[in-house]
């Protein structure tokens, strides 16, 4: 995908100087990272200098690396951990946070803007190790950073920017990127990802930060990598939402949450827990960073408690007062569906719009008497507001008012989602044929002639409450239709999940190997970083099988398996490719680097002796390690180098690391 920018008009931001950008150290460790030659010694003595970024670079490595590995203590492990790629986007992260923890745009909430970004942050980080679609790493840092296009649309144009936040208090059903676009002739969206693009995040993660507030825009295939990447960042946004939303108001949004869940295969539970793992990670974060956090109960209870307002058990919905219900019987009759027959009188929210308070009272006591709730107003602008706030399945409007008529009135609610489907009832003195064609052109649904006969007025009622009733079935269907795809997504996930998964070991197979390598030969051909393999082959399985029997040999080849996860870094992937062989996937990683890694892995292996049924057995592996380079010209070329070195290794009497290219100074870089 083209940037959706103007790439004329970013460079002129750009060289205006005014985009955020990273300072200080930050700046210096991106420049480090940028040249060939970089050594992580140099990184580390200049990450040093700044001991805040110390703290949080560790932070990150620990919650990236897991809590079944040894704590990391010092920066040169956590650079090992993260990847040079990571730690350049998390200077900049923190470089920004740090840099525009404030600002003159007056309407712009930037406590609540950064700390909603940790919060997603932590929530891409928490799905992505379940759906692994990407490094952890590298999707806490899109997380992070993902809405900086509203961050410099505040910086660029604070007083114009201030005027269009108002404004979405004003139209709350207008999005903001409408009136972004209005305003400034482009959107926090293009220029996020035009941002993140220039900062150097591969497209597999600027474009989804493009789409993820409209994913059905992007059209991306269904369980692809960047479906998966998109969806994840709409999901983690949400769970933001979520977190911040007033307390009164989270069990309303539950559901929403665990739909967005489901188009993940993320079932309810893994939702909660999911959910409740990253608020406690973001008081840890919020206290390190300084940004204000609150208390969230745990989301199994704000789920029942979602199930209990759905259902007309508890009284906190705004609309179960004695002030506009007009009583208790008329707060149960408000819960009512539209069910029974068609033509009876069954209980609507109703509002009664008209700056005549006599004819009000009239009509409202019509109302009443056949069990429908009422809210009135006396003018086109308050009708307009309560119309938003009370969401009344019809309307009874005035044509003539002072200030906004009637038919502006139902013109203005058209334009917005909820107006849309609310059943307009206009009265009016006027009968022309001129006028009623101009009332029901701007969408005015039925009309009532004044003065009012109240049969006329309950057969009309009758009639619009079939129409609404027929909307809500409709509604109905097309949820039941939701929910159908949404639980047949989950089932084509997880039987997707059983076919691409490993049995005995709970890695993923041979199959999701060859594709993951092909999407990281893609990625390290589009962005120009080094890529590197490993083949692992455990020495003499057969014998345990030969002499043990297979039971033994299974548990040798868990044992193994447990092994090499624990000494692996966070963005490498493994993947079990044979009866006693593993492939391992290191992205942005040189063939020093991987070396580095195989000899953890090795290590780990020999220093891991299993205990089965009194037996103390003892295992190894022999590892071959390969690199991307100039010659090769496929995937399968990198995976037939490595398993030359894995020949290299078992010649040279097993247990060992090998390769059959030299190292070299520095990553080398894929044509």
């Amino acid at each position: 995908m083209a940037l959706p920018i103007d790439i004329a008009k970013f460079e002129h931001l750009k060289a205006s100087g005014d985009l955020p950008s990273p300072k200080g150290v930050a700046l210096a460790i991106i420049r480090i990272i940028q040249e060939e030659d970089s050594a992580i010694g140099d990184l580390a003595r200049v990450i040093k200098t700044d001991p805040a970024f110390v703290g949080r670079l560790i932070k990150a490595a620990n919650s990236l690396a897991g809590y079944n590995r040894r704590a990391i203590a010092s920066v040169q492990e956590a650079l090992l951990v993260l990847g040079l790629p990571a730690v350049r986007t998390l200077a900049l992260g923190f470089s920004l946070l740090s840099s525009y923890r404030n600002g003159s745009c007056k309407a712009f909430d930037y406590d609540r803007f950064w700390t909603g970004c940790l919060i997603q942050a932590l929530a891409m980080q928490a799905i992505t190790q379940r759906t692994r679609s990407a490094a952890a790493e590298e999707v806490f840092c899109l997380g992070l950073l993902a809405r900086v296009g509203e961050l410099a649309l505040a910086t660029l144009y604070a007083v114009e920017y201030d005027k269009v936040l108002r404004q979405t208090l004003e139209f709350r059903d207008v999005p903001l990127v409408m009136l972004e676009q209005q305003a400034f002739a482009l959107n926090h969206r293009e220029l996020g990802a035009a941002m993140l693009a220039d900062w150097g995040l591969p497209r597999v993660f600027h474009e989804p930060a493009y789409f993820a507030e409209a994913p059905e825009e992007a059209g991306y295939l269904e369980g692809s990598r960047e479906y998966v990447i998109t969806r994840s960042l709409g999901m983690a946004a949400f769970v933001a939402d979520v977190c911040l939303a007033e307390e009164r108001e989270r069990p309303n949004l539950m559901v929403r949450l665990f739909a967005i869940g489901s188009e993940l295969g993320l079932d309810r539970a893994t939702v909660n827990e999911l959910c409740d793992g990253v608020v406690h990670e973001w008081q840890a974060w919020g206290n390190l960073l300084e940004l204000e956090t609150r208390a969230v109960p745990p989301f199994g209870e704000l789920a029942c408690r979602g199930e209990e307002l759905a259902a007309g058990l508890t009284p906190d919905s705004p609309v179960a007062s004695d002030e506009v219900a007009g009583g208790e019987a008329s707060q149960a009759a408000t819960m009512e569906s539209f069910d029974g027959d068609p033509a009876s009188p069954r209980a609507m929210r109703v509002l009664i719009v008209d700056d005549d308070a006599s004819m009000r009272a009239f009509v409202r006591k019509i109302l009443e008497a056949v069990g429908h709730q009422v809210i009135e107003a006396p003018d086109g602008r308050s009708g307009m507001e309560m119309a938003l706030e009370f969401q009344p399945h019809l309307m009874i409007v005035d044509w003539i008012m002072p200030g906004i008529s009637g038919i502006e009135l139902t013109r203005a609610l058209r334009q917005t989602k909820i107006g849309r489907g609310v059943y307009i009832l206009i009265m009016t003195s006027l009968e022309a044929d001129e006028r009623l064609i101009e009332a029901f052109e701007n969408g005015v649904d039925d009309f009532m002639s004044k003065p009012i006969n109240p049969r006329v007025l309950a057969a009309r009622l009758r009639a619009g409450q079939r129409v609404i009733r027929l909307q809500q079935e409709l509604d109905r269907d097309r949820e039941e239709i939701r929910r159908f795809a949404a639980e047949l997504a989950v089932s084509n996930r997880r039987l997707q999940e059983v076919a691409l998964t490993d049995a005995l070991t709970g890695f993923p197979n041979r199959r999701y190997a060859i594709e993951r390598v092909q999407q990281e030969w893609q990625v390290s051909s589009r962005n120009r970083r080094p890529l590197s393999t490993m083949v692992i082959d455990v020495d003499m399985f057969k014998m345990y099988n030969d002499t043990h029997g297979h039971d033994v040999g299974d548990a040798v080849l868990k044992q193994v398996a447990g092994a090499v996860k624990g000494a692996l870094r966070a963005q490498d992937v493994v993947a079990r490719t044979g009866g006693d062989e593993f492939l391992v996937i290191c992205p942005d990683t040189g063939l020093d680097a991987a070396l580095a890694c195989a000899e953890r892995v090795r290590f780990a292996v020999e220093s891991a002796p299993l205990l089965f049924e009194g037996r103390l057995l003892e295992a190894s592996v022999s590892i071959g390690v390969a690199t991307r380079d100039k010659v090769m010209k496929e995937p399968d070329s990198l995976i037939k180098r490595a398993d030359q070195a894995l020949y290299l290794a078992k010649s040279k009497g097993r247990n060992c690391v090998m390769t059959a290219q030299a190292p070299r100074p520095g990553p080398v870089a894929p044509t």
